[in-house]
């Protein structure tokens, strides 16, 4: 009698494991792109805690160096989700990737068309750049294409320079903090933590810029309207997920924990200096009328520089749908922003 009672547990616990894995390998599993900056702090720490798992998603991070290896990535199906910048996204739309973006990545667009805290531009000692008007004629490194190279188009335009007025030299985001480092430019255009590594390294630089509402550092998360829609399910659980998770990483009592965790992702990155820049980042998931003014705001600067032909509808890029529900129905995950 007792072997036979043992057996009827055991086999119950055996149906009951059974079932545990079943449902596991149940969650579908996406494949969530991230820049290798700070910037995708939100999927670092989304995948990290565990909160597309408490979604009901594997959430995978696969990181990328540039927005250009991110769309390659998501072109090939190697990348369910993408962030990508409003910078130079609209270019693209044009000439016809088909993407649609659901969730906020890194910026504050909901709240406001530009958010550029998080960008600036060191100078080097030694080349008597004390203000923006110094900068004329003085050789610039900035990485073309990206928001940092349209902060600094913009910062020049309106303190009367113009781009013409400086030497712009291209350089990739792994080499911003070397280059600056070995004197190649006068000045550097960079993001956070980029940006503080490079004062940090070159004693006697400073920063010149740092933000001002000139430009928005923003970007959604988008995929192929297949993925989004084939199991809209899912894609709600990703836009949730990445909103309890933006909701983390901007309390600060999590601030240690988070820097641990971007440090593990973001290369030649140590906690104590993210830590310290962390500031700087908007993380807010939401996206909404003002998102369309930052859109529009590029697509004006990108047909100025002969990259578009004629403006692009936004809303042929953005549905809404996801993170509104997501805003109805968790509140709490928002409430620090209101």
């Amino acid at each position: 009698m007792k072997s036979n009672s043992v057996r009827i547990i055991l086999g119950v616990a055996f149906v009951y494991a059974l079932s545990a894995a079943g449902l596991a390998s149940a969650a579908p599993t996406l494949k969530l792109g991230a820049a290798s900056n700070t910037g995708g702090m939100i999927v670092f720490v989304g995948v990290d805690k565990g909160f597309f798992a408490k979604n009901g998603l594997d959430g995978k991070v696969v990181v990328r160096n540039t927005g250009a290896q991110l769309t390659k990535s998501l072109k090939a199906g190697q990348i369910d989700f993408a962030p990508a910048a409003f910078t130079n996204l609209p270019a693209a739309l044009e000439r016809g990737i088909k993407v649609r973006g659901v969730v906020g990545y890194v910026g504050g667009s909901y709240k406001k068309s530009t958010t550029d805290e998080m960008v600036g531009i060191a100078v080097r000692p030694g080349t008597g750049v004390k203000s923006i008007k110094d900068l004329k004629g003085k050789k610039i490194g900035a990485t073309f294409g990206s928001t940092g190279d349209l902060y600094l188009r913009t910062l020049l335009e309106r303190n009367g320079i113009g781009v013409g007025g400086v030497r712009r030299i291209n350089v990739r985001p792994p080499s911003l903090v070397s280059l600056f480092d070995s004197g190649g430019v006068d000045a550097m255009v960079a993001w956070e933590p980029y940006l503080t590594r490079m004062v940090d390294k070159v004693k006697g630089s400073s920063i010149v810029s740092r933000g001002g509402d000139y430009v928005c550092f923003c970007a959604g998360m988008h995929g192929v309207p297949e993925r989004v829609y084939k199991d809209k399910k899912a894609t709600q659980a990703f836009v949730n997920g990445m909103s309890e998770a933006a909701a983390y990483v901007r309390d600060p009592k999590n601030i240690d924990e988070i820097s641990k965790i971007g440090a593990r992702y973001v290369r030649g990155m140590d906690a104590a200096l993210i830590k310290r820049t962390i500031k700087w980042w908007t993380y807010d998931t939401r996206l909404g009328e003002n998102t369309l003014k930052a859109f529009k705001f590029s697509v004006k600067q990108l047909i100025a520089q002969k990259k578009m032909k004629r403006p692009y509808d936004p809303k042929k890029y953005f549905d809404f749908q996801f993170i509104n529900r997501t805003m109805k129905e968790h509140p709490e995950w928002f409430k620090d922003l209101n």
